[in-house]
């Protein structure tokens, strides 16, 4: 059940302006107290007036989508969902014509982005390496006019506790919620002065650097490890260019299975060139450490914060940026649905649509070791061997092991991983010290991520303190 705040109750004053609305909803949702709040701050402006020309907030339209697979035809493509994600490696193509068709769709560094259509009001900032991506219509676009708004001081308005509730507050619909620019061209946005701005401003965009670095950083080790190991026409692998598996044989079955997808050839073809080099199992280098799924449990949900419960993360919030997740007791679950630091889970179950998280890869190291997973994931460490599990991410991350983990698929309409087949996976070797340059690489770059997850939470916190500062109460 959700309650008022009791450092901020909601007062007499609130109902006369509602028309002594007794129901609960307006006053609970977060977006009156704020308005209210706003409202006594000595100035604010208009969202409208912050952005290019008045007329900066705006989505594409609906395009006519065409997909491509390869990528001197096409743009990265952000859906509502994938703008939250951490790593855009992996992101579906739209045709440059049918960007050429409708340029609204392209999206610049320093714009705001938010989600208008199912889950109203997640807000996410444009990072310098996905400046010409395209998005989908179900996102808004903040362009700020730079000479009136610092663009990050602007998204973390937008993104905190008392721009998010305004934001989804104007939300319509029965199923499924929709807001339009219209609806928050008025939205208040408070002016601190360019000192206190530009401070939120900068922890920002060093923010977005650091992320664009994280991101460069897992493709470099990705692309090294294979480079190295003298596979890297692996890397341009080209998977729906290839001749189908259709009217294929195979000799030597054994009981381990009879499915016809275990043996597509373009797979097998994988797998023959990762055993031309000098390589080790999967299995042997996790004897000793994990390579099973996660603990099965019983959720029992528990109080928000860290104190007393886990942050439970599934499948498809484990590759955001900031998993929403589900907070289950501590007291009732067991410490197996932690992760040790470095290691790898797979979403393991799941369908083969192109754009599933299905044979996806996450790596948990940081401040992710606090978060409990779900069962659902393969989880996958190495044991007493010279692998570590940053070099194994940057293996089982790449695109030629995505497309060999699919072809293990086991199972219905839910898929899972096969593990013996999983086991097979032949990782190739390379000396000590080009496995080490890998692994750091990697860590490198998650050290990043958390660095830049701390400086947007500073932003959050010199925003709540000015607010507080000048609306004349301690706390918000």
């Amino acid at each position: 059940m959700k309650t008022a705040s009791k450092e901020n109750p909601v007062r007499i004053g609130w109902l006369r302006e509602q028309g002594l609305r007794l129901d609960a909803a307006p006053y609970l949702s977060g977006a009156f107290a704020a308005k209210q709040l706003l409202k006594r701050l000595p100035e604010t402006t208009p969202l409208a007036l912050l952005t290019r020309d008045g007329d900066g907030i705006f989505h594409a339209g609906r395009p006519l989508r065409r997909w491509v697979t390869a990528p001197e035809y096409g743009v990265p493509f952000f859906s509502s969902t994938d703008i939250m994600e951490a790593d855009f490696s992996h992101l579906p193509m739209i045709s440059k014509e049918s960007v050429a068709q409708n340029p609204r769709l392209l999206i610049r560094t320093g714009w705001s982005l938010i989600t208008r259509s199912g889950n109203v009001g997640r807000v996410a900032y444009a990072r310098p390496d996905v400046d010409g991506y395209a998005c989908s219509e179900h996102v808004m676009r903040v362009e700020p006019d730079t000479e009136r708004v610092k663009p990050g001081y602007l998204n973390t308005f937008l993104r905190s506790r008392f721009g998010v509730p305004i934001i989804t507050s104007h939300a319509y619909g029965a199923i499924i919620q929709h807001i339009e620019p219209n609806h928050i061209m008025d939205l208040p946005v408070p002016r601190f002065g360019t000192d206190v701005e530009n401070r939120i401003h900068g922890l920002v965009e060093e923010a977005a650097t650091l992320r664009a670095e994280f991101q460069s950083g897992l493709e470099e080790a990705t692309r090294d490890l294979f480079t190295t190991a003298g596979l890297e026409d692996l890397l341009d692998l080209r998977w729906h260019e290839q001749p189908r598996d259709l009217g294929f044989t195979q000799r030597g079955l054994t009981p381990t299975t009879l499915r016809a997808l275990n043996y597509q050839p373009r797979a097998r073809e994988i797998v023959r060139k990762l055993l031309d080099v000098d390589h080790a199992l999967l299995g042997e280098i996790c004897r000793g450490g994990q390579l099973s799924r996660g603990l099965r449990f019983t959720r029992v949900d528990g109080a928000e914060g860290p104190e007393y419960s886990y942050k439970l993360v599934g499948q498809r919030q484990a590759f955001w940026l900031r998993p929403e997740g589900r907070w289950i007791s501590r007291a009732k679950t067991s410490p197996e649905v932690l992760a040790r630091d470095e290691t790898v889970l797979v979403a393991s179950q799941g369908t083969l649509g192109e754009n599933e998280v299905f044979g996806r890869p996450i790596f948990v190291t940081g401040s992710w070791l606090q978060h409990a997973f779900s069962e659902h994931f393969l989880r996958i460490r190495p044991g007493e061997s010279p692998f570590s599990g940053a070099y194994l991410f940057a293996f089982l991350r790449s695109e030629p092991i995505f497309r060999l983990l699919r072809s293990m698929s086991t199972g219905g309409k839910q898929q899972d991983i096969h593990p013996e087949l999983c086991a097979a996976i032949p990782v190739p070797l390379l000396t000590a010290v080009d496995r080490e340059r890998v692994t750091e690489t990697i860590r490198t770059a998650y050290r990043k991520r958390d660095e830049a997850d701390v400086k947007e939470d500073q932003a959050l916190t010199l925003l709540e303190m000015a607010v507080a500062g000048h609306a004349g109460t301690d706390r918000v």
